[in-house]
């Protein structure tokens, strides 16, 4: 079948505005959206710009705008959003060719609330042990792949950039409900500042574009309410 890419196109280097381009390509209805895109980019046009790299939903790396809504080019099938896509680039990062955007400030956030492990007692003889209560109670985000989808879907980040945004948020509370880790304190401070997670709005976009199907939501009110109450 033929499938129609309209992809919003970019080049500092030369274009004093994006643009969108429409390009042909045969796949099959079972094929994901990253077999059209690299389709186009092998066989139409060799300068598309875009980040892939396991193709399998893991590293996070081909998280886009299809259709108007945050996704991972190849987790995404062509039946599923029909034979004409739009491509974008995620929304609020810096564009910096066609579908690439810079990840910089969105890995400074993640840094910012100090996403390892945080504890001064001497190690022991073999591993800090947990109960399987104590790992389910922040089982749910240890699955982010840190692909900025949900975080691009943020109002409040869209127009305040300083704001950690929910994939920080979601790092975050790893560490803070990990019964072995000693700096949730430290971490609810950062996090009760004026860029912290009081910018969340409660919107559950970040929820709805998590491609690992996080409770992103869930996981920022419970941060709101350790800081409220005092209580990990």
């Amino acid at each position: 079948m033929k499938a129609v890419l309209k992809i919003k196109r970019y080049d500092p280097n030369k274009d004093s505005q994006p643009y969108y381009a429409e390009f042909d390509a045969e796949v099959e209805s079972s094929d994901r959206v990253l077999d059209a895109l690299n389709y186009v980019k092998w066989y139409k046009d060799g300068s598309i710009t875009y980040r892939r790299s396991c193709a399998h939903g893991v590293c996070g790396s081909d998280a886009m705008r299809i259709n108007g809504r945050n996704r991972l080019a190849c987790k995404v099938l062509i039946k599923d959003v029909g034979d004409h896509v739009t491509l974008e680039p995620l929304l609020g990062l810096r564009v910096i060719k066609d579908l690439v955007v810079d990840m910089d400030d969105f890995f400074a956030h993640y840094a910012l609330v100090k996403p390892y492990l945080i504890n001064d007692t001497p190690p022991p003889e073999k591993e800090r042990l947990q109960s399987p209560e104590e790992r389910e109670r922040f089982d749910d985000t240890t699955k982010c792949i840190l692909c900025a989808a949900c975080t691009a879907a943020c109002p409040p980040f869209w127009t305040d950039p300083e704001f950690v945004g929910p994939a920080a948020l979601v790092n975050a509370h790893r560490f803070i409900f990990d019964s072995r880790d000693q700096g949730a304190q430290e971490r609810l401070e950062i996090l009760n500042q004026r860029e912290g997670v009081w910018r969340c709005r409660t919107v559950f976009n970040c929820t709805e574009a998590c491609p690992r199907g996080i409770k992103v939501t869930k996981a920022i009110q419970e941060i709101k309410r350790a800081i409220l109450f005092g209580k990990v």
